[in-house]
């Protein structure tokens, strides 16, 4: 068959530059590539040397979308490493913080970033002409998780009030109410916002997924709780490198990740939900059911409607948070630096985030290890690309183009904090 190149470039609905590859011979897809060309940034280097203390505001500002995610992470891998226990009021509001990351990024990606591709727009802009309430209403719910963050965390990109042991400044009450009134608006726009998702046409594209998440006793994750699989895998965040591996690829800036005897695996919304539906608010599971979720979810079209239900779980969790606040009696526990390792996980909005740091005598971290949900989601992306486009060929061009890109959009991939992302080639 004669060989042609489909070139797309300066997309904007994905966090990063990266480009996707298929080849195709004799009417099959043989390969597909997510190949991420960006620099990489060295944070894990930058880390080296510096004192401890230093790291949640360092690590914040690896992502403008979800910099609580890696403050969590690193702040809770450095109080593994120091035996620090923080009492239950600080994780509480670390929750109501982690609360105000979900509402914001998820909103912001099912309003701009992957609602387009399912009302046929090339851009949220573009899509306001017609659906202005939805933007706005989309619009307003990601204020609505900025809010959250800026009174916990002194603004809303990049917190400054977090530091291991707890915070630098925790709110009064006061300082709470007003988010209250305006979480109580939020919470039935996000249950609109349900609505709205789930009566989107969906192809048929059922995936059977290794899925990977957090797992707490009682609570829908956030930042505490085992990392548990749909195949059996129930380990705490200190044996996540015995059972995950990462390996560099040829046409990606990025590793990936496997899980140990089983391969690419899948972490984010998708697999939280699945491995934790039980655990949401009853009216989160009420409206997932009514959108026509059951209680897991293996088609990564839905993923945007999972995201609204996550948006919705998160606006009901932060109401029921400020509503039994009391101010901790300290802001932060003591801190004594000692020689030693820490680990933890978190979920970022877009999936399980691990840290590990390897502190010396005074506190200086001798090594930072960190592996983002991105990393470790690109192989299913490109299994997703590589099972599922070979469908469209027979179509046209165009439409197979944009199947690709909502395939890789379904994930919502953080490539990094710039604007571009994908070039399509397509050999044949």
């Amino acid at each position: 068959m004669a060989s042609r190149t489909l070139r797309i470039d300066g997309l904007t609905r994905v966090e990063g530059e990266g480009s996707v590859k298929l080849q195709v011979r004799d009417g099959e897809v043989r390969s597909a590539q997510l190949r991420i060309f960006e620099p990489p940034r060295f944070f894990e280097a930058l880390l080296r040397g510096r004192d401890y203390t230093e790291a949640p505001d360092i690590t914040a500002r690896i992502c403008g979308i979800c910099p609580v995610a890696y403050q969590m992470s690193a702040v809770h891998a450095l109080e593994d490493a120091l035996a620090i226990e923080v009492p239950q009021a600080i994780r509480d509001l670390r929750r109501l913080l982690y609360c105000g990351e979900w509402i914001k990024s998820h909103a912001l990606h099912i309003t701009l970033l992957h609602a387009p591709d399912f009302l046929g727009y090339d851009s949220g802009i573009a899509m306001a002409r017609e659906h202005g309430a939805a933007v706005r209403r989309g619009l307003a719910l990601k204020q609505a998780g900025n809010a959250i963050i800026a009174a916990l965390g002194g603004r809303e990109v990049h917190p400054v009030t977090v530091r291991v042991g707890g915070f630098h400044r925790v709110p009064h009450p006061r300082e709470l109410a007003p988010l209250a009134e305006r979480l109580r608006w939020a919470r039935e726009a996000a249950l609109e916002t349900v609505r709205w998702t789930g009566a989107f046409e969906f192809p048929d594209c059922e995936r059977p997924y290794t899925f990977l998440a957090l797992r707490h006793p009682q609570n829908y994750p956030f930042n505490a709780g085992r990392i548990v699989s749909n195949q059996g895998l129930d380990i705490p965040a200190q044996v996540f490198e015995e059972r995950i591996r990462e390996h560099p690829v040829r046409h990606s800036n990025a590793l990936q990740a496997e899980l140990l005897g089983t391969g690419a695996y899948l972490t984010g919304p998708l697999a939280r939900y699945s491995l934790n539906f039980e655990r949401l608010a009853p009216i989160a599971r009420e409206a997932a059911l009514a959108a026509g979720l059951g209680s897991r979810c293996t088609n990564p079209f839905r993923s945007i409607v999972v995201r609204a239900v996550e948006v919705l779980h998160a606006c009901e969790e932060a109401l029921s948070l400020i509503g039994r606040y009391e101010v901790p009696a300290q802001a932060a526990c003591e801190c004594e630096p000692r020689a030693a390792t820490g680990m933890a996980a978190t979920e970022a909005p877009r999936g399980l985030l691990y840290h590990r740091y390897d502190l010396a005598a005074d506190g200086t971290i001798r090594l930072a290890r960190i592996v983002p949900p991105t990393a470790q989601n690109q192989a299913a992306m490109e299994e997703d690309l590589r099972r599922f486009s070979g469908e469209w060929l027979s179509g046209p061009t165009e439409m197979l183009r944009r199947r690709c890109e909502q395939l890789v959009r379904n994930h919502d991939p953080c490539i990094s904090c710039a604007t571009h992302f994908l070039r399509l080639e397509i050999d044949a």
